[in-house]
């Protein structure tokens, strides 16, 4: 149950590309796997948190994919979960660094819970997710042998991940949200306008990581580009009243496109 609970298709979908990140900085694999450990620790502890201020909503809602909305699960037994997460990526996270521990803790970490606590009923939903995507890359290299800020388009392109990210996650779920009073921003703007604008950020994701690295442009990254624009514009042309998860797939797949166009350029990220 906890497992369900701990929304793992976006907790080990962020752990794997962050982790791509860093083998692709050259963190080696005991860097790699420090990276890995305080990703999934900081993840596993959002997405218990989440479940579990959003126990009440969720049963109205009748939302079947969610222990603690059926009563599998009771929102203290996430609650304690989600603490020690926390407790554990603090130290997992200092492994890789001063520097990058407190980048991966401030900037993913806190502004995932400050999401979940408050800023999701605020036209400020996005900013967690800007902010935590966009400092990965600097969890990654500021950890590296030889610390470093990331290149400004690995920073560009992670924050507007996270952006599309957001869009996308919430389309399913927005008329139950207003109905709830759930109202940030891709409430505010409807499911309509989230659905064209979502394709359209996660696609200058991907414009930013194919052009903006230094050098000339293999072919193979326009190739992936195309392909990441085909996805996104499928993954949301679905029914703006659909409980469908299609569309955060689909940002995953574009995420997942954005990562092997730094695995290509990943000795340009530093």
């Amino acid at each position: 149950m906890l497992l369900r609970s701990c929304h793992p298709e976006p907790a080990f979908a962020v752990t794997l590309f962050v982790t791509a990140l860093a083998v692709a900085a050259g963190r080696g694999v005991a860097g790699s796997a420090a990276v890995a450990a305080a990703a999934l620790a900081g993840q596993l502890s959002v997405g218990w948190c989440n479940d579990a201020l959003d126990a009440q909503r969720d049963r109205a809602c009748g939302r079947r994919d969610k222990p603690v909305a059926t009563g599998e699960l009771t929102p203290r037994a996430a609650a304690v979960a989600a603490g020690a997460a926390l407790g554990l990526c603090a130290p997992l996270s200092l492994l890789n660094g001063a520097a990058a521990g407190m980048v991966h803790l401030l900037g993913m970490v806190a502004a995932g819970w400050a999401y979940n606590l408050w800023l999701k009923h605020t036209v400020l939903s996005p900013l967690p997710y800007v902010v935590g995507f966009g400092s990965l890359p600097a969890f990654v290299t500021l950890g590296g042998p030889s610390p470093s800020w990331p290149a400004w388009w690995a920073v560009a392109a992670g924050a507007l991940l996270g952006l599309g990210a957001h869009l996308v996650n919430v389309l399913p779920d927005i008329e139950d949200d207003l109905a709830a009073g759930v109202r940030g921003l891709p409430q505010r703007l409807g499911g309509a306008a989230c659905r064209w604008l979502a394709p359209l950020v996660m696609l200058a994701a991907v414009g930013v990581v194919t052009a903006g690295p230094p050098g000339p442009t293999a072919p193979e990254s326009w190739v992936l580009a195309a392909l990441a624009g085909a996805v996104a514009v499928a993954g949301t042309a679905v029914p703006s009243g659909a409980r469908c998860r299609w569309p955060f797939r689909a940002a995953i797949v574009v995420a997942g496109t954005a990562v092997v166009q730094l695995l290509l350029r990943g000795a340009d990220m530093a």
